[in-house]
């Protein structure tokens, strides 16, 4: 008899409720799955703060050491800091943690030596296949000499190599607020702040699982409320925060205003090309503002559209050379750090470019932010197919509208576009769209919802 893991291993990694759907003995078998399927002969594991976090990565290296590999534990950690360790040190990794889910959820991002992502194409359907095969009678006896558990800090190496990459020497000093959420920013961004020319005013620096002030998931509305207020109480220059394992921030301006994703990957892609002597390559999913391709020519790089998510960004990086890659939802890419997304290093690369200059960061942002775009906007929906197809046929044919089909649908006028994509895990589709104004962009958007709700 094999179990179904169906709702805990995902597309991109492992995530669940503790302990209802996986527990440490789970754990066990997915660190000696891991080593089987990567063929690793020594790995390094981290943890963010959340209460199951210890228990759960001591195990999953309980199971790779059994299995007779090394395993070097970096113990409390960002995701980027763990994705740092396993390209600095050449190691497959597993990092445990459920981003920005709510305290009862804890998961496991997994990759290959220098980064590498595993996701459903790259090895996780085999661990997946593994796990539910030693369900019922554990992981087969290894004839391996059981492999060695030693500890390793290297939050302050993590740091130096983040500041190597963004020049902070003379920018002029700033007063910035960072909402960590109680995540592991707050672990984090004491030490990599350290000695720069900032003011910081920390909030939620506190590392607590439970999230006692807000969930650590600032693309949420909600959860950015503080954040924006203390920026105004403080007279802040910018403010900052960061998701639970601090591999996504997001900022907002002197006013207190958001600052979008595409804008933010506009302004550092521009940096990046500048770094790179006008020329490279930068990756952008197909529902980042046009602004961000137009920027990447204007500044002489090739923009290359992909579908959304980490995997299809990491696999077009590593193709395509590209310097870097960004997300609407607050992902960062950089070629500098093994194609790996790092929230903290966007946001040096923001500090250093506002600081580089006197304006403010409204104004500093505003030639990155050019159209009007709707968000993400969730519809729950009966039958995504079908929803999908009605849309298509009341766009297609139209004079001056082209379709494409890389990720849901696209639509695209002149003056205007709109993506649906379907949820792989819920009955959702979400929309986002854009145009050259907002009296166009609320149009478009409430003619698309009424077919999607139709």
């Amino acid at each position: 008899m094999t179990a179904d893991l169906s709702q805990l291993v995902k597309a991109y990694d492992v995530r669940g409720v503790v302990p209802d759907q996986w527990d440490e003995t789970l754990a066990e078998l997915f660190g000696a799955a891991f080593v089987q399927v990567t063929g690793a002969d020594a790995i390094v594991t981290g943890h963010d703060m959340r209460p199951s976090s210890p228990g759960l990565s001591r195990a999953f290296a309980r199971g790779a050491a059994a299995r007779g590999v090394d395993v070097t534990e970096i113990g409390l950690c960002s995701t980027d800091q763990l994705y740092y360790a396993s390209g600095a040190f050449g190691l497959a990794g597993a990092m445990f943690t459920a981003s920005h889910n709510p305290a009862q959820y804890n998961g496991i991002k997994m990759c290959r030596p220098g980064a590498a992502p595993v996701g459903q194409d790259t090895g996780l359907s085999e661990i997946r296949e593994l796990v539910e095969s030693w369900i019922d009678s554990g992981a087969p006896t290894s004839d391996a000499t059981p492999g060695t558990i030693t500890q390793r800090d290297t939050l302050e190496d993590y740091s130096a190599h983040l500041r190597g990459l963004v020049d902070l020497t003379s920018v002029r000093p700033l007063k910035v607020v960072v909402d960590a959420g109680n995540g592991m920013g707050g672990h984090t961004v004491p030490t990599v702040f350290a000695g720069l020319p900032l003011t910081l005013v920390p909030m939620y620096f506190e590392l607590d699982g439970t999230f006692p002030n807000h969930e650590a998931n600032p693309l949420d509305p909600a959860n950015i409320v503080d954040l924006q207020k203390r920026v105004r109480e403080e007279d802040a220059d910018l403010g900052i925060a960061f998701d639970g394992d601090a591999d996504r921030c997001f900022v907002v301006d002197e006013r207190g205003e958001p600052v979008s994703p595409s804008a933010i990957t506009a302004l550092v892609a521009a940096r990046e090309l500048a770094r790179n002597g006008g020329k490279g390559t930068v990756i952008h999913n197909l529902i980042t503002s046009w602004s961000v391709p137009e920027v990447v020519r204007e500044n002489g790089g090739t923009p290359v559209r992909t579908r959304v998510g980490h995997s299809f960004i990491k696999a077009e990086m590593a193709t395509s050379g590209a310097i870097f890659g960004g997300e609407h939802s607050a992902h960062y890419y950089f070629k500098d750090f093994w194609n790996a997304d790092t929230g903290m290093l966007a946001a040096l690369h923001v500090l250093a470019a506002l600081g580089g200059q006197e304006g403010t960061l409204s104004a500093l942002v505003a030639q990155y932010d050019r159209y009007a775009g709707s968000g993400e906007i969730n519809s729950t929906v009966d039958d995504q197919a079908g929803r999908l197809a009605a849309i298509k046929a009341a766009y297609e044919g139209r004079e001056d509208i082209t379709l494409d089909e890389l990720d849901g649908l696209t639509v695209t006028a002149t003056d205007w576009w709109f993506n649906v994509r379907p949820s792989n895990t819920e009955p959702l589709l979400r929309l986002n769209a854009e145009a050259r104004d907002e009296p166009t962009m609320t149009k478009v958007r409430d003619e698309a919802l009424a077919i999607i709700r139709g």
